[in-house]
């Protein structure tokens, strides 16, 4: 019986005859090498030449693949992207971005795009390795009948090539580089799909006016996203890989016409489109914007201090980071409220345009050398420019008695008018149109700040540094430290109602005694009203020395640490000075400190941001750090709906700082602010002078919104004898309110638990029964805040005919001394904080 053959023997079968036939053809083909050798000389050198082709091919693929970068890292290359920045509603207000980048996926893009982009610059994309035989030899031929002319010959690159060229070898021109893009381009095509392919290159290709794919290329040449492109204008973005900066400038229109219709034909030859589509989009004209819409908000300091702060946490560029502000891709929601931002610039500008009145030209505001030539280049370079009604920023380009010519940074001039004694050739300056040409503008050399702070939550809403940043970059809202003035006098007066004063505890304010030294002696200050007063009064009023008394009479070391607590000042001196404003500190501070005291004594950081998004939605930063346990319930299980935690920290006693609120509302009805009572809201602030007078200020607000302002020189001088708070600062500010009316709530304000309001007589401080407020500002009886067991004894006829004879004498005195406010206790006719040397 015949066995049948096992597997392991059919093996052994198969693998003799594989051995026997490759000895047979081998061994015959070795044989014939041999004879051939031996027979000809001929041989030798063709078979020597090919041999070293061979090695020397395989000697230059190793040295140009050696030092390839790997393919493999497309897989997870991510697009530097720009940081878009969105306000407090949602909307985009500005990007941080040195090219214009957007990252789209493939899915995103229209088929006449991408039809377009295959036309124009590979048809044969999805069938090839990632090169293009027939192209690369119709490229080698037109190089070498190119070569040595100086002419570059046509690249013959697939969209694959050129995709390794643009993220992976850069723009060299070299057969060398060629040959790099080839093998790239081959790895290229074994990691990632065709469709991956073309969305990076979509993504990255560099477009001309600083736009790198097609969506930045769409914004920067039709002021449209993609998915809006027609068909002319999705042929004009695919001619531009040629001659990125060429096809979109001016004077190129008919070379950029014909290369689109080229596109068009090309397209129609694909079969992509139709004869009459393409007769259509061949009849319009390009359609090119010059000047895209702005995305940006008009809040340059603000965006700045977002900057700042985003690049202290991130970094600024790829090296720092994969969330770097400037290729990150961040998505930032800030607290700009750009109709408040409108509102706060718009009321700064005018107040400081107003108190610079008629006091002429301040100046160049920089200088231009012109004997180096290019001054229109020079002036691009200086980045400066102006966003005030239609002012523009140029350069005098010549002047010659009561004539000159303004130019531009786009090479534009024009004739000058207006023109000052020391204006001169070289000089940078604002100028506003006048008839055919300009005339010389007035920019105030007075600066100043103003913010807005929502006083709950700390959220700045609105900032404004100086006239314009575009200007001066110098954020004078939180950079420039200046003496607060009065503005510092609630807290003195929180921390004596902390040491046990009333608002009714009655103050002297007929002087203020201290001891110099042995030689000096005793120094007495004077000034304001003389005698006895309830502490609203002072406050009201804003005396000086009644000031200083609460702050002996309490202790400066305590006073000291209520500021430090606000975070006004960082290590003020314990010294009276300081209870008058001598040390300083930021509007940011200040409106920060009375934010406090609008919501009842708790103190919340000031922030501009509220998160930080990396580029695929992920929070990676948040400004409110507060917990929400049981907000990611997966089931409701019936129980109280779970809510945030107190924003803050309690830096004070909640019912002083409703007590000090309560009484600076006074300010506004019949104190130093009362420009701002014809508002009609629950207003409550304190104005601020310093000596001088060198700064002027206002902060206050409401419960819920907080702003502060002052203006003052940047190296700080006399402002004039006229310049106080109340009359220069407090109309700024209603200037601000009237114009964002809407977001000011008419509702009183909140007290905390343990407040009592009682009757009280303003002018002596004592408990009313027989009579209720009548609304008059100037009216006796009003509701004082009180702590519990601190209210005042009731007050007698006696004592109310007392004060009012009290305030009739100083009237007559205050006429027959010239003073025009008896009362006045703020700025400079005390120079309090300059004599106080002897206590230091």
């Amino acid at each position: 019986m015949t066995e049948t053959p096992t597997i392991e023997a059919e093996s052994q079968t198969a693998l003799d005859y594989f051995r026997y036939r490759a000895a047979r053809d081998f061994g015959g083909a070795l044989q014939w090498f041999r004879e051939k050798w031996r027979a000809s000389w001929l041989f030798k050198l063709l078979a020597a030449g090919f041999i070293a082709f061979i090695v020397l091919w395989v000697a230059i693929w190793i040295w140009l693949a050696s030092d390839l970068p790997e393919a493999d890292s497309l897989v997870d290359y991510q697009t530097p992207l720009p940081t878009v920045v969105r306000g407090i509603d949602g909307e985009i207000v500005h990007s941080y971005a040195r090219e214009r980048r957007v990252q789209l996926q493939f899915g995103d893009y229209p088929d006449q795009l991408v039809n377009a982009y295959l036309s124009a610059e590979d048809k044969t994309f999805f069938s090839h390795g990632g090169v293009d035989v027939t192209g690369t030899a119709n490229a080698v031929f037109d190089y070498l009948t190119k070569y040595g002319s100086g002419e570059r010959a046509v690249g013959g690159s697939t969209i694959t090539q050129q995709l390794a060229k643009v993220l992976l070898l850069g723009d060299e021109y070299s057969v060398t580089r060629k040959l790099k893009e080839m093998i790239l381009a081959s790895r290229i095509e074994q990691v990632l799909s065709k469709e991956e392919i073309l969305e990076l290159y979509l993504n990255e290709i560099p477009l001309g006016r600083r736009s790198f794919g097609v969506q930045a290329a769409a914004r920067a040449y039709f002021d449209k996203d993609v998915g809006d492109l027609e068909l002319h204008e999705v042929a004009f973005l695919a001619i531009l890989p040629k001659a990125p900066e060429r096809y979109g400038r001016a004077g190129e229109e008919e070379a950029a016409m014909q290369r689109r219709d080229f596109v068009l034909s090309q397209m129609e030859d694909n079969g992509f489109i139709t004869a009459a589509e393409r007769a259509e989009a061949a009849a319009q004209p390009l359609g090119l914007v010059r000047q895209r819409s702005t995305r940006s908000a008009d809040a340059g300091y603000f965006l700045e201090e977002v900057r700042r702060q985003l690049i202290a946490d991130f970094g600024e560029s790829v090296e720092d980071g994969e969330n770097s502000v400037y290729a990150g891709g961040l998505w930032v929601r800030t607290s700009l409220d750009v109709d408040l931002q409108s509102a706060a610039r718009d009321a700064l500008r005018r107040g400081l345009v107003r108190y610079h009145g008629r006091r002429g030209w301040s100046g160049p505001i920089a200088t231009i050398p012109m004997e180096e030539g290019n001054w229109a280049g020079q002036l691009a370079s200086s980045f400066l420019s102006i966003s005030y009604e239609d002012w523009r920023v140029g350069v005098v380009t010549q002047r010659s008695g009561s004539s000159a010519t303004i130019g531009f940074s786009n090479g534009d001039e024009a004739p000058l008018s207006s023109l000052p004694n020391e204006l001169k050739a070289g000089d940078v300056i604002a100028v506003q149109p006048q008839g055919q040409g300009y005339a010389v503008g007035t920019l105030p050399e007075v600066q100043g700040a103003i913010v807005v702070q929502n006083a709950q939550s700390g959220r700045v809403l609105a900032m404004q540094g100086g006239f314009d940043h575009r200007l001066s970059d110098f954020n004078r809202a939180t950079q420039a430290s200046r003496q607060p003035g009065s503005t510092i006098k609630p807290f003195v007066y929180a921390t004596g109602l902390d040491q046990g004063m009333t608002p009714s505890t009655e103050i002297d304010n007929t002087r203020y005694c201290y001891y110099q030294g042995r030689q000096l002696g005793e120094k007495c200050i004077r000034g304001g009203r003389a005698g006895q007063f309830p502490m609203r009064y002072g406050l009201e009023q804003s005396q000086n020395i009644m000031t200083v008394q609460i702050g002996m009479q309490a202790g400066m070391e305590n006073v000291v640490e209520t500021i430090q607590d606000l975070g006004i000042s960082d290590d003020p001196d314990p010294y009276a000075a300081t209870s008058l404003g001598a040390e300083e500190t930021t509007v940011m501070r200040m409106v920060s400190a009375y934010s406090a005291l609008a919501n009842h004594g708790r103190l919340n950081e000031p922030t501009v941001i509220d998160y930080v998004q990396d580029r695929n939605g992920n929070v990676i930063w948040r400004a409110d750090s507060r917990s929400c346990n049981g907000c990611n319930m997966a089931e409701y299980d019936g129980s109280a709906m779970p809510r945030f935690g107190i924003k803050g920290t309690e830096v004070m006693d909640p019912r002083t700082a409703f007590q000090v609120m309560h009484m600076l509302e006074g300010v506004v009805t019949r104190g130093t602010a009362t420009v701002l009572n014809g508002l009609n809201l629950p207003l409550f602030g304190k104005t601020g002078t310093t000596t001088g007078p060198k700064d002027v200020w206002f902060v206050g607000g409401t419960q819920r919104l907080v702003v502060g302002s002052y203006l003052g020189f940047d190296t700080p001088r006399n402002m004039g004898g006229y310049a106080f708070g109340g009359t220069i600062v407090a109309p700024i500010v209603k200037d601000f309110i009237e114009n964002s009316r809407d977001h000011w709530s008419s509702l009183p304000a909140i007290a905390p638990d343990g407040i009592r309001m009682v009757r009280v007589d303003r002018r002596t401080g004592k408990r009313v029964m027989d009579g209720w407020p009548s609304g008059d500002p100037r009216g006796d009886i009003i509701w004082e805040a009180f702590k519990p067991d601190s209210e005042p004894e009731r007050s007698t006829r006696q004592d109310e005919i007392a004060a009012k004879r009290d305030e009739i004498l100083e009237l007559i005195r205050a006429g027959r001394e010239g003073r025009s406010d008896a009362a006045g206790g703020e700025g400079e006719p005390t120079n309090f904080a300059e004599e106080q040397g002897g206590i230091y």
